[in-house]
């Protein structure tokens, strides 16, 4: 090469271009659809052919365009939305930039019919590799149908990069389910190849589409949200603990309507249910956010799948705060398949609702990557549950009518009637037309993590520890002695005394009241093999999975016999607690069966 500088034709920069925008067919498809929207369409038909990779079609019953418009909508930055520059920061359209119809022309072959209202007649064009090739006048109908076909024959080293027919499809279909939960009164088809593969009627709100494009089963596990903060405005659902997928796909965040890709908005998400589900799972969460447009900017990706915030502590409060309040609010769902008919556990003296007045300030940390998530603080216990001494628990009556009322009751944990342990390891009660199993273990780790909390956010109140009667040294590989000496101050605040005893050495002094005199070399041990192969993002991250660890550590084991009054205590320390559906790493504290479900079991409905 020479490296001379040279200007590129057109028709070689309007395919580069079309790169940024089209990059599968989805992308043609999503385009279409936000087009459709913006043309008043309130009825769309999508029609694909293998899976998009062969032809696309979309139908809208939109206000259509004069014949004129219709040729100019396929010149580049052609638009209709957009006058002046400040109109970029004033947009309620999806698409504004006029780039959608001349990328996709680029890199296939476009058909476009479309009748203005009212018109006699609408227009055809023809559009391959980006040169119109005919314009004529047709009979149609009202609205706007766009044929592409040939995709990427222009560019033929982008067919390879496609992935399989199913999977291609499979992308066509997140986008049109995306737009299908974002828009309730918007009818939507799908055909492939001939066969229709979806089909969403119009609906009065965004629960009915919920149950219609992901199934009334993921419907019936989730809970409304719904509120206002800092001018930003926030409904939609969110799954209980019990509800979750392997991967962030059933995150679906929408800002004014539109899908996007947001770190700041999913960070929330996993914040608001950090320590709720079980490692290295997703939630599924419909958020639908409002947020003025002159605040924010949507014109940073060339897709418009990214946006950028004016206030982006103000978006994450938001999400955090209103998510948080749901999801500790929640009825108990548990995983099984009967999951919509359990009782809300909660203390009526310490509803679990959330409080920003302690959180706030932890919440300016979030956006740095470091974020803690804690409803209020309640009263948890301040000594081995098994020492505390209470009264035998009395058993609940209940009218029969009342268990045909949509909301169940509310109820305690002491409430509930004690049966008894099974295994040493299950702790059996009944409940009013209920059967309901608690892991011991899982229990009273959350009780321990929730106390870690509660004692970390009370500056300079530390754990109490107990004096080791022999000092124990512990000589570790520098890298083990590294990670001990990072983790150093939260240990502290958890109750361990351990100071630096000689090059790559340590001497334990105290340990925290959970653990027995014998237990230092074996916990410090196995608290560095365990964190080895961690990594945490934040300072707060490291905290909470280091009182994670202390709390499965620390809490009663299975196998383990628990007297009645033992059992008392535990119950009413975990009505003082929030988060009571499962332990700190996920794993459900209890299951419940309810009459009905047992009456199946033994045939007798």
């Amino acid at each position: 090469m020479s490296g001379k500088i040279v200007v590129l034709p057109a028709d070689l920069t309007n395919k580069i271009a079309a790169g940024e925008v089209i990059e599968r067919p989805a992308s043609i498809v999503k385009e279409l659809l936000e087009n459709a929207l913006d043309a008043g369409a309130t009825d769309i038909v999508v029609e694909l052919q293998r899976g998009g990779c062969e032809s696309i079609r979309v139908i809208d019953n939109g206000e259509g365009l004069d014949p004129e418009d219709a040729v100019l909508a396929f010149s580049r930055y052609a638009t209709s939305k957009i006058y002046q520059f400040d109109d970029i920061y004033q947009v309620h359209s999806f698409g504004f930039r006029g780039e959608a119809l001349p990328s996709i022309a680029s890199v296939s072959r476009v058909e476009m019919v479309t009748k203005r209202k009212g018109a006699l007649a609408g227009v055809r064009i023809i559009v391959e590799a980006g040169e119109i090739k005919e314009i004529s006048e047709t009979g149609c109908r009202e609205g706007t149908s766009i044929y592409v076909r040939d995709i990427f024959g222009p560019v033929p080293v982008r067919r390879k990069f496609l992935k399989s027919e199913p999977t291609e499809q499979g992308h066509c279909l997140d986008v049109v389910s995306r737009l299908a939960l974002s828009h309730p009164a918007l009818s939507l088809k799908v055909e492939a190849n001939g066969r229709e593969i979806l089909n969403v009627p119009a609906t009065g709100e965004t629960g009915e589409r919920l149950a219609l494009v992901l199934g009334t089963d993921f419907l019936d596990q989730m809970v409304s949200l719904s509120g206002k903060r800092n001018g930003v405005a926030l409904r939609g659902f969110a799954s209980r603990p019990s509800l979750t997928r392997a991967n962030a796909r059933n995150i679906f965040p929408f800002v004014n309507k539109r899908f996007i890709r947001d770190h700041l908005v999913n960070h929330a998400v996993m914040t608001a249910y950090r320590n709720i589900i079980e490692a290295k799972r997703y939630p599924a969460v419909v958020l639908l956010l409002e947020v003025p447009s002159q605040d924010v900017d949507v014109n940073v990706h060339p897709a418009k799948m990214e946006v950028r915030f004016r206030e982006p502590k103000a978006v994450y409060e938001t999400i955090v705060e209103i998510l948080t309040a749901s999801l500790n609010g929640a009825p108990l769902g548990m995983p099984g398949e009967a999951a919509t008919n359990y009782s809300v556990l909660r203390t009526p003296s310490a509803p679990r609702t959330f409080s920003p007045v302690n959180y706030r300030a932890r919440v300016e940390e979030a956006l740095k990557r470091y974020t803690i998530a804690s409803p209020t603080p309640k009263t948890a216990f301040e000594t081995t549950w098994s020492r505390r001494e209470t009264g035998e628990m009395d058993s609940l009556a209940l009218d029969p009518a009342e268990r045909r009322e949509e909301h169940p009751p509310v109820m305690n944990f002491s409430d509930l009637h004690y049966i008894g342990q099974f295994m040493e390891s299950y702790l059996i009660f009944s409940a009013p037309y209920q059967l309901i199993i608690v892991d011991q273990h899982a229990a009273h780790e959350r009780l321990i993590f929730e106390n870690l909390k509660m004692k970390s956010l009370k500056s300079g109140n530390h754990c109490s520890s107990q004096r080791l009667l022999i000092p124990e040294v512990i000589s570790l590989p520098p890298r083990d002695y590294s990670l001990l000496m990072d983790c150093l101050p939260i240990l502290q605040e958890c109750g361990f005394e351990i100071e630096p005893f000689g090059k790559d050495t340590v001497v334990v002094k105290s340990l925290p009241l959970l653990f027995y005199q014998g237990e230092a070399k074996r916990l410090i041990n196995d608290f560095l093999a365990d964190f080895a192969e961690r990594e945490s993002a934040s300072f707060e991250d490291k905290k909470e999975k280091i009182f994670a660890f202390l709390a499965c550590k620390g809490a009663v084991k299975a196998n383990h016999k628990l007297t009645p009054v033992e059992v008392a205590a535990l119950c009413k320390d975990l009505d003082a607690v929030p988060n009571v559906l499962s332990c700190p790493h996920g794993r459900p504290i209890l299951i419940s069966q309810t009459l009905a479900d047992l009456e199946k079991m033994f045939k007798r409905r």
